[in-house]
Order: C-alpha cells, then structure tokens, then sequence
C-alpha cells in the first residue's frame, strides 16, 4: 500500500495541477489584501479610527432596514441577529474586525469555504482516475498484481492528504501574505463563539470566548471535513465518467449552483438534505444564521458524512467491479 500511495504522490506532483493552486493562491490573496487594506483605511478615515463607532453605525444601519416592506422577512431575521451578535461584542469591549493577519486570514478561509477551496479541490480531485483512463494507463494498473480496491484506496488516500494541504496551504500564505500588510500579531485576540439561534433571537448563555489561535484551527479543521466530502464527490465522478473536462465541468456546475441556492434556500426546506447548503460550516463557529431554520453543526456534519460515505461505496463499487479497460 505504502508503494502505491508513494507512486500516486508522485503523480499528482507530476501533472503540476498542485503547482498550479499554489500559483493560484500566491497571485490571488495580495490581491483581496490590497481590497482589504483599502476598506480598513476608508473605515479609518470615516470613523476616525474608532471601532465602536463603526460597529454603532452598522446597528443603526440594520435596525433602519427592518421596517422596509421590500426586505424579505429571512433577511429581517438575519439582521435581526446581526445586530444582537454585534451588540453583545459592543458591551464586551471586543472589536471583532480588528485588522491583523490572524483576522484576514479567518475572514478569507470563511468565505473561501463555500466555493474557492472546493474548487481546488477539484482541480485534483477531478481527474484523478479519469485521465487514467483516457490516457490508457489504467490498464498497465489493473495488470499488476495488486487488487482494484487497494489501487483506489491509495488514491483516496493520496487525495486527503493533497486536500489537506491545500487546506493548510490556504491559511498559511493567507497569514503571511496579509501579515506582510496588516502584521502578524492577534493569535492571542479574543473571539467568542457558541451564539445558539432560535428564530430570530440568539441565545448567549453558552457564549464563550476562545483565543484566534484555537477559533483558526477549529475553523480549518471544520474546513477541511467540508473538502474530504467535495473530494470524495469529485472522486466518485472521476470514477465513472471518462472523460477529465467532462468531470471538472458536472462539479463545477454543481458547486456554482449550491453557492447560488444558498442564498434562496430559507424558501425550500427541503434543500439541507444537499451537500451544498451545509459546506459552509464554519458559519456555525461564528454563529451565522444558518441558510434553512433549524440547521445545526451535528445536522450539517451527519449529511456532508453520509453524502461523502454514498460516494465513496459507488466510486469503489463502479471501480471494482465493472468493466475499467474499455
């Protein structure tokens, strides 16, 4: 197995897509740094550099929307526990935007959470038994002597370790990028996490505060839990359609379209069952509204578990006892 795990690795970093990411993300973060560091300065100079003005200012600014007839009523809830989340950072004397690469850093991953790291998930994920087999080289696999499964199972494995890494690899040029900006202090900046909601009213009485240190890795961890279920999805697509462009096209389209649904899923219940809605989970750390009333991090961590396990059976399914060769 080590043999064969050693042999994917190589693989991978062979047809450079790994590279590639890593390219992705050296050329991309500056660049939502450079937005960043434009918005601080324009906060610095609106309110003069007084936090708590600003964090006043959006209360009022929420509180004024409530009581416009063309706001949807899911939007009036979750402003509503907007401005109770902001209100209770404001009586504890905590600036929860204060700018340093630690706070870059979460913001990027959380919002990085939903469709870019899936999508680089993907652009491994993808083709990894699919170009096998429009290349041909499958078939010089399925000759040795080694069983079908523990071909596949070194490939899944080699794709944990890659998402995982990609994971990492986010966080920390996020954090030394943005830090070159912003400086590299706040592991030790109080955030409070443990908001429970209940309709439009948020419990606080399991509020707790936590070091950014500890929320950062909760928070990548969670993260990465949501790229083994995109990697396991991509897998199993990998698996049964041939063709690499055909493959990257099916998740694509998929992940777009759960990011777009996510926005309008309060009016369709029904739709916390899919794989999309509940990416997002380090919304539940922050204690975000959730998209459908009555989500929770067990429920979302129980379907992104059962969504990855279905795939995972039909990828090894299709994989070992179909024909491969043809």
């Amino acid at each position: 197995m080590l043999a064969l795990i050693h042999n994917e690795t190589l693989k991978v970093l062979k047809k450079k897509r790994f590279y590639v990411i890593l390219l992705i993300l050296v050329v991309l973060i500056p660049v939502f740094t450079y937005a960043q560091m434009k918005i601080a300065q324009n906060s610095r100079e609106k309110f003069d550099q007084d936090w708590r003005r600003e964090i006043t200012q959006q209360i009022a600014d929420y509180q004024n929307t409530l009581g416009s007839d063309r706001i949807p009523e899911e939007w009036k809830t979750m402003r509503r526990i907007m401005i109770q989340q902001l209100q209770y950072y404001l009586d504890h004397d905590v600036n929860p935007n204060e700018p340093n690469g630690v706070t870059f850093t979460r913001t990027f991953m959380d919002n990085a959470v939903t469709l870019f790291i899936p999508l680089l998930i993907m652009a491994i994920a993808s083709d990894i038994v699919s170009s096998e087999r429009s290349t041909g080289t499958i078939k010089m696999l399925l000759t040795r002597p080694v069983r079908r499964w523990k071909i596949l199972m070194s490939k899944w494995i080699v794709l944990m370790l890659f998402s995982g890494i990609i994971v990492l690899a986010t966080a920390l040029l996020s954090y030394l990028i943005s830090g070159a900006v912003f400086g590299y202090g706040g592991w030790s900046f109080p955030l409070f996490s443990g908001f429970n909601l209940s309709g439009s009213d948020v419990h606080v009485e399991s509020v707790h505060m936590m070091p950014s240190w500890l929320y950062l890795l909760m928070q990548c961890g969670l993260i990465w839990f949501s790229s083994l279920v995109v990697a396991a999805l991509s897998f199993m697509v990998s698996v049964l359609v041939r063709s690499t462009a055909a493959s990257i096209v099916t998740l694509m389209a998929v992940l777009i379209a759960g990011s777009i649904l996510y926005n309008m899923a309060s009016s369709w219940p029904t739709a916390k069952y899919l794989f999309m809605i509940n990416l997002n989970l380090t919304s539940y750390l922050a204690g975000s509204p959730p998209p459908v009333e009555g989500m929770t991090l067990g429920f979302s961590l129980i379907v992104l578990a059962v969504w990855g396990v279905i795939a995972l059976l039909i990828a090894f399914r299709v994989f070992t006892k179909q024909d491969m060769l043809n």
